[in-house]
């Protein structure tokens, strides 16, 4: 009944079958962020958005020293979670090779980086396209360059 209405809804609203389409949203995803997000025109960009998610590090520079922290966990928890759920799936597939698009780039980091930390950073891109199809409209070109130029 729920999963009726919820689909029925995803279908109805065209921001939301707009974000499902960019890899590791999902209609869930997508339905989450709009339906919890104010207005995007709210944030000057998205990395904004991405820091109201609780998706970037708590910044401790000093002296034109850069440190930065632990990733802050403001905002919404069931969204900035259900966003790190859909980057992790998003890994999983690169790592079995059934997503080639922006594989080079992921696995690169996944070398270097564990792979919640790079569930989080994919999150964070995520959540930067997400806010930029919000406020222009435009629709997710599924295209390697796109993709792995956004996440870079």
């Amino acid at each position: 009944m729920i999963d009726a209405k919820l689909m029925a809804w995803h279908r109805d609203n065209a921001c939301s079958r707009r974000l499902s389409q960019i890899p590791g949203v999902g209609l869930i995803g997508a339905s989450m962020l709009v339906m919890k997000t104010p207005d995007p025109r709210l944030f000057r960009s998205g990395r904004q958005f991405a820091a109201w998610l609780g998706l970037t590090p708590k910044d401790h520079s000093t002296a034109g020293k850069v440190r930065l922290g632990v990733i802050t966990r403001a905002g919404d928890e069931a969204l900035r979670s259900t966003l790190i759920v859909g980057a992790t799936a998003l890994l999983r597939r690169v790592r079995e090779g059934s997503n080639r698009k922006s594989s080079a780039w992921l696995l690169d980091l996944l070398r270097r980086k564990p792979p919640k930390l790079v569930a989080v950073a994919m999150a964070n891109k995520i959540a930067r396209i997400a806010w930029k199809l919000m406020v222009s409209g435009e629709t997710y070109r599924a295209n390697a360059a796109s993709f792995v130029a956004a996440a870079a």
